[in-house]
């Protein structure tokens, strides 16, 4: 079964390697994404994470509670995907992409309409990474 999909861009002023090294860092993502404004920190032994997984304390406006992370490692493509496991074991794939725009980049992030979301619930969702996006600008044009 295919979702509804929505791809989510903005335009940074700065350079596509300054951007794809501060997404490829986890530890920069709670300073733009306010799904993860709770915390975040590398999985230990006994936490329920697996050994490539982050916990995350999603934000109390999500409901979701602890979530664990994976992130893509690393890479010079700018691919900073993630994928979000959730207390129920499903796992929501973020394909989160930088791509080189003349002397700035652009950054998109493809968002997936869940099986139990609604669409009002879906379009919540992409107003809420809309804020985030405009935020991850902000905060890297501030730099």
């Amino acid at each position: 079964m295919l979702h509804n999909v929505r791809t989510l861009s903005i335009n940074v002023e700065r350079h596509f390697d300054d951007v794809a090294t501060f997404l490829a860092e986890p530890l920069n993502f709670p300073i733009w994404a306010t799904g993860l404004s709770e915390g975040l920190a590398p999985g230990t032994q006994g936490s329920g994470a697996a050994p490539d997984e982050w916990i995350a304390n999603a934000a109390p406006s999500s409901s979701d509670g602890t979530v664990f992370i994976r992130f893509s490692p690393p890479n010079t493509f700018g691919i900073a995907d993630h994928w979000v496991r959730l207390p129920d074991e499903s796992i929501i794939y973020v394909p989160l992409r930088v791509v080189r725009n003349g002397a700035g980049t652009t950054v998109s992030l493809t968002l997936f309409q869940q099986p139990n979301m609604d669409d009002a619930q879906f379009e919540a969702d992409a107003e809420w990474v809309h804020r985030d996006l405009v935020k991850l600008k902000t905060v890297l044009e501030a730099e």
